[in-house]
């Protein structure tokens, strides 16, 4: 997994579903150095197609959970 410190290369709808995805952690949780570590491999998974995200068994409002499923069980 890439290691990328620049959100900026996610896309806005990826962003708020990934702000989405901390907010319902509640607090406690430093969701910018946890995500940090991940962006690499959250803008690969959003850049591929919904068909693609199947096969892999997720859905693109399930990128944030399938991204950090071995830090939170939400």
């Amino acid at each position: 997994m890439q290691h990328v410190a620049n959100i900026a290369i996610l896309t806005p709808s990826l962003r708020a579903r990934l702000d989405l995805f901390f907010v319902t952690l509640g607090q406690g949780v430093n969701a910018y150095a946890v995500r940090r570590k991940r962006l690499g491999e959250l803008a690969r998974l959003d850049a591929l197609s919904d068909a693609e995200l199947l096969k892999l068994g997720i859905t693109r409002d399930r990128i944030p959970h399938y991204v950090f499923r071995d830090l939170f069980s939400v």
